[in-house]
């Protein structure tokens, strides 16, 4: 029987370790050795604010656009210190970016009505402007400190009134380690995640010398080239799942008679 295409193979994972173990578990249930090098951390807003303010008022809005999971637990944490239930809410209609953040709505109790098909910002804005008129549309839309503006800017000229709101940071946490040599690959779920890899060594293309990059999707992916880096392999969905899909077909082309 011929091994999986992941056995053996030296998996570097950058996200946040909450974020990580269960990417990490698919891959060691592949044969895979999964190496944990966060380069981000996840942690509330400074100023909490702005959020609180658009929560307690959460009925005035047609639509809350969640673009991270990152987001929702945050959103959930701040509802709570508000003393607010839930349950409770006059919820307006809800917009995930992809089924990651999709779940993570939905086990709270709030399925989203609307995920776009590719899990990127201007799909989902396209996804929302053939669903809805947007002139006048009232969108609430927390994301974190370091997100892209441009679905914002998008909503914003097509005549919606959008509340964007800091529901998270990301930061590079303290202490991050060294990459580890050698592995066979490194992986990187958000632009985030390859500036604070990058931020960890003087030539980061060195470091990755004889490793591929796997990115989780496209935006990902330009900011790596952004950075100097090669890019081998592009999920496909943007997801865990395409993550490890691209792995696997990586090495397979690799491994090809």
């Amino acid at each position: 029987m011929m091994a999986h295409p992941l056995h053996g193979r030296r998996i570097v994972i950058t996200r946040p370790p909450h974020k990580a173990a269960d990417f990490a578990a698919r891959l060691r249930s592949l044969g895979a050795e999964p190496v944990l090098l966060p380069t981000i951390r996840i942690q509330p807003p400074g100023d909490p604010a702005p959020l609180d303010d658009a929560l307690r008022r959460l009925d005035r809005y047609d639509w809350l656009i969640v673009t991270s999971a990152n987001a929702v637990p945050q959103l959930w944490a701040r509802l709570a210190a508000l003393g607010l239930d839930p349950a409770r809410l006059n919820w307006p209609d809800v917009a995930a970016i992809g089924p990651a953040t999709a779940q993570a709505l939905a086990e709270r109790g709030v399925p989203p009505a609307l995920v776009p098909a590719e899990h990127i910002a201007e799909a989902l804005f396209v996804a929302l402007r053939d669903r809805v008129s947007l002139p006048g549309l009232r969108v609430l839309l927390p994301q974190g400190n370091l997100a892209r503006p441009v679905l914002a800017g998008l909503l914003r000229e097509a005549g919606a009134r959008v509340d964007a709101v800091v529901a998270y940071e990301t930061v590079r946490p303290a202490g991050a380690g060294e990459l580890p040599a050698p592995v066979d690959a490194v992986t990187f779920t958000s632009a985030s995640t390859a500036q604070n890899f990058a931020d960890l060594f003087d030539d980061p293309r060195a470091a990755t010398v004889g490793a591929a990059v796997v990115c989780i999707g496209p935006v990902t992916a330009a900011a790596v080239r952004e950075l100097g880096l090669p890019v081998h392999a592009v999920a496909d969905p943007y997801t865990i799942d395409g993550l490890i899909d691209a792995l696997c077909q990586l090495f397979e082309r690799d491994h090809a008679p």
